[in-house]
């Protein structure tokens, strides 16, 4: 690290890039590692969530140090014509839980908060009070920007975390609760029993474009949380916009996003699930990956995440189909359809669904059959597609 700050510079402190920190602190401890975020502290205000299913033996040694909420018996769904219990174990991460293990097992001085980069190149980041720190190699990871090069839909919800009156009974969570009232998309709501008086409560759109009406939102978390005779106190609130993919021109994309020699991780180098939009199986692996070659240089690295993310793209075209289906070839009110009839399915080709793994047979058994759309529409879908994911998020 001769005339050098740090061997690895990361910018962007949420799941990516604090997952790649804290694999390099884990396998790689000779290194000076920073990990640099705009904002008051690393992981934002997020909740992220998986099967255990999804990850391999390192990556749950890599979760380890987290906090999580875990329920060993599986989960729940429902739609208007049926409901189910499934048997994966399932697991989530709260933001401030996420930020309070790296500040315990990250080094001292590897975490740099309230820094706003002004400049990204191959040799470091610069910051708005014109200092700078050097690196033999920088990660990208500051998530996705819209781009007229991919095409899609939008995954928009609020969540909240209520501290209840009363016990709620739930043993398990409820992945998808799609017996609601379908707004302007599939509509479904999330339920985790995060302890015997508290819920976190998420109401969750796949829609056409990113627009979130937070008071409308939230007003049906209340009307949800009554009909279910919950009543309680909000601890706190989140909301995203997620792009759901379906298409485009990766390699325009990778283009564009492309600073000479770095690296990009996370959703801003292509590792999401293009019709979940989960990541944390896909993030964990991204941070293995780059711990075992950790001494690569710059440009080395910047390459293999390139490749990496080209790979990861071809394999998950059969997820960005299914969303053409799900945006272009069924009614906006009708998408439930896609998802009730998915979850009437093997279990365990629903977790392979979910880790991004599905087999070719996984594939044609999704496939055969009466489709829950019309024929003429999912042609159509399959020719044309949704339109760019170019509109800002709100």
């Amino acid at each position: 690290m001769i005339g050098r700050d740090c061997d690895i510079a990361i910018i962007g402190g949420g799941l990516a890039g604090g997952l790649i920190a804290l694999a390099l602190a884990q396998l790689r401890p000779d290194l000076i590692v920073r990990l640099v975020e705009a904002g008051d502290t690393v992981g934002g205000n997020h909740r992220w969530s998986w099967f255990d299913s999804d990850l391999s033996p390192a990556g749950d040694a890599l979760l380890a140090p987290f906090r999580k909420a875990e329920w060993a018996d599986g989960y729940t769904v429902k739609f208007p014509d049926h409901s189910r219990q499934l048997p994966t174990p399932y697991r989530s991460l709260d933001s401030a839980d996420f930020a309070a293990a790296l500040g315990r097992e990250l080094p001292p001085g590897t975490i740099l908060t309230r820094c706003e980069a002004t400049t990204v190149d191959a040799g470091g980041l610069s910051f708005t009070d014109g200092s700078r720190i050097t690196a033999r190699a920088v990660i990208d990871c500051r998530g996705f920007a819209p781009t007229p090069h991919l095409a899609g839909g939008w995954q928009v919800f609020m969540g909240r975390h209520m501290r209840l009156n009363a016990p709620h009974g739930l043993t398990r969570p409820i992945i998808m609760d799609a017996d609601v009232a379908q707004l302007g998309g599939y509509r479904f709501v999330y339920v985790l029993p995060l302890g015997a008086n508290e819920l976190f409560i998420e109401d969750t759109y796949y829609q056409d474009t990113p627009e979130l009406d937070r008071s409308a939102l939230s007003a049906r978390i209340d009307a949800y949380a009554a009909d279910q005779g919950w009543k309680g106190d909000p601890v706190h609130s989140e909301t995203g916009v997620l792009p759901v993919i379906t298409g485009g021109d990766f390699a325009a994309w990778q283009a564009e996003m492309s600073t000479p020699g770095v690296a990009r991780a996370g959703a801003r180098g292509g590792f999401v699930h293009p019709l979940t939009s989960y990541t944390v199986p896909f993030a964990v692996a991204t941070a293995l990956d780059i711990a075992a070659d950790a001494d690569l240089p710059g440009e080395l690295l910047a390459a293999k995440l390139d490749a990496r993310g080209r790979e990861h793209w071809a394999r998950t075209g059969f997820y960005r189909m299914l969303g053409r289906m799900l945006f272009c070839a069924a009614l906006p009110e009708q998408r439930w359809r896609i998802f009730a009839r998915f979850y009437r399915l093997d279990a365990a080709l629903i977790e392979r669904f979910y880790a991004g793994q599905s087999t070719f047979a996984d594939r044609a058994r999704v496939l055969i059959g009466k489709p829950p759309v019309p024929v003429g529409r999912a042609i159509n879908a399959l020719i044309s597609g949704p339109p760019p994911l170019a509109k800002e998020s709100t």
